[in-house]
């Protein structure tokens, strides 16, 4: 038995199983009785843990997931519910602090900016580009290797650390002295920062459903929005300090650094590494959570690094989409973060007007990019769609911005605040990541070739924009514009992939005159997931589209 083929079939609505399947694990399914139940039958034992045959594959979530057969439909509908509520006021605000804490680290530089830290440390001319562009090349430095420790580490204690450090590097900020110590700085605080987003990525996909991602995910991107708002006050206030030891720049990088500081901290004590091992869930609870994301089949975590599995990259024309797109995204940022200020000061408006007049760009995006993931939740199939046309925004704003008259100074601003919609593309095109790649080492690379493409972009994008053309700043519009363009193309095309490659799929199902119902093609995926197979291995996976 134990060396019988892995062709089982599943049966039962996502909760039943084939008694082959315990057989294929090498073990029988512990007794869950009592919902307050938090041990493990005594008799499954360490030997017995969940193996996935084919490729030697152990992934971390299997076991629980067999669990599960002694679980009903409606225990698991009723309780599953119940389970979500109690992740989300666990999860949901840890991540939300964890990403205001971590963008108001990234805003720091441009808020200590305002005051003496230019002059202090030499960074007249084009040395303070360098030092706000060197974040971008230790970000891309680090991309590819943080995602593979994040599949070979544990993701919670990984990424805690990751915070803690940060921390300690923004709080150092304060005894630099010159150029050179503060490019230095920059550069591993952009490294330290590579691994964040690719972690909160991951844990959302741990936790939630492929269904319940989108919203998820924009509600803690959105958190950019309110670091945005609270970072200009907390500047304003930090820099009309007096009578301190400390130059107000300095004081700005020890309270941020900090506030990190105490939040990696809270961060490593609260976060689970993966549902399994979350301390506020009982055993039941956690058996439920597996079983409840085991229908994004993609398993929940295993940690061998399959090379084979990075090589369909090359091939695979979604994850190149999405890679189009995260460039695309990164010169935008790039662009409209580091110039900004130079339109709307263009368009007439005095310096602290200027500061002040950026203010509601946190609201926009705190407002709007939780919008653009309740649609995607919501409405089925429609994240490629709301990618789409989400970008038609912004797009009309830069032809505002290029053609409307500077007798009309508030329009020029308004189009200009719809440059910071950019938040909805980018968390859009991390769904279609983290719902449509199986295969964790292939995962891992697909996440790091995309956030090594943004951090080029944003690069790229700082340059696009030249002095001598303010204030409309022609070359700098166009290519935000042929970018958004760019993304609506590269959406449409992921699109059609993906639904012509689902409809390719049931099609040689049904050729094959196989007895497979739409339950038995699910149930084959969950499993495909639990063994690692990649999305293109997978025949029986389907597209988020």
């Amino acid at each position: 038995m134990i060396g019988m083929s892995l062709n089982l079939y599943i049966i039962t609505k996502r909760c039943t199983f084939d008694r082959n399947f315990s057989v294929l694990f090498k073990l029988e399914p512990p007794s869950i009785m009592n919902p307050n139940d938090t041990k493990v039958d005594p008799s499954t034992t360490e030997k017995d843990a969940t193996h996935i045959a084919l490729g030697q594959t152990h992934d971390i979530g299997a076991n629980l997931y067999l669990e599960a057969e002694q679980l009903t439909a409606e225990e698991l509908e009723t309780e599953g519910a119940k389970v979500l509520r109690i992740i989300d006021w666990r999860i949901m605000p840890m991540l939300y602090l964890t990403y205001v804490i971590q963008f108001l680290d990234k805003l720091s530089l441009n808020y200590a900016s305002a005051y003496s830290l230019i002059p202090d440390l030499g960074l007249e001319g084009q040395r303070y580009s360098w030092v706000a562009a060197i974040f971008n090349f230790g970000y891309l430095f680090w991309a590819l290797p943080a995602n593979l420790l994040i599949q070979r580490l544990p993701i919670a204690k990984y990424m805690g650390g990751m915070l803690f450090i940060w921390s300690v590097l923004v709080i150092a900020h304060v005894g630099a002295k010159n150029y050179a110590g503060i490019l230095v700085l920059r550069f591993l605080l952009g490294m330290a920062e590579a691994g964040i987003s690719p972690c909160m990525m991951n844990l959302t996909s741990m936790f939630y459903k492929r269904s319940e991602q989108p919203l998820r995910m924009a509600i803690w991107l959105s958190a950019n929005g309110m670091a945005t708002m609270v970072g200009a006050l907390l500047g304003f206030g930090l820099g009309h300090s007096h009578n301190t030891a400390l130059r107000s720049w300095q004081l700005i990088f020890l309270t941020i650094g900090l506030l990190n500081f105490l939040c990696a901290c809270l961060f490593l004590w609260l976060m689970p590494d993966s549902p399994g091992s979350a301390r506020f869930l009982t055993h039941r609870q956690r058996v439920i959570a597996v079983q409840r994301v085991a229908e994004n089949m993609i398993g929940v975590k295993t940690k061998d690094i399959k090379p084979r599995q990075a090589l369909e990259i090359i091939y695979d024309v979604r994850v190149l989409c999405c890679a189009g797109v995260g460039i695309a995204c990164g010169v935008i940022n790039g662009g409209s973060s580091n110039f900004a200020s130079a339109l709307i000061k263009g368009f007439g408006f005095s310096e602290i007007y200027t500061t002040l007049l950026q203010l509601p760009t946190g609201a926009i995006e705190a407002g709007v990019v939780p919008i653009c993931g309740l649609i995607a939740t919501y409405v089925k199939d429609s994240r490629c769609i709301v990618l789409a046309v989400v970008c038609l925004i912004p797009f009309a704003g830069l032809l505002g911005i290029r053609f409307t008259s500077l007798d009309y100074p508030w329009t020029l601003v308004g189009c200009t605040w719809l440059q910071y919609l950019v938040g909805a593309p980018v968390i859009i095109s991390w769904n279609l990541l983290a719902t449509n790649v199986a295969g964790h080492t292939k995962r891992a690379v697909a996440n790091g070739l995309w956030f090594s493409l943004y951090a080029a972009g944003n690069v790229a994008g700082a340059n696009i924009f030249f002095a001598h053309q303010a204030p409309r700043y022609y070359s700098g519009l166009l290519g935000l514009l042929i970018c958004y363009a760019g993304i609506i193309v590269l959406a449409c095309v992921a699109y059609m992939s993906m639904k012509w490659e689902n409809r390719r799929r049931d099609a040689a199902i049904i050729a094959a005159d196989t007895d497979e119902n739409p339950e038995d093609i699910t149930s084959q995926a969950i499993l495909d997931g639990f063994k690692d197979m990649t999305d293109m291995e997978s025949k029986h996976f389907r597209y988020a589209l």
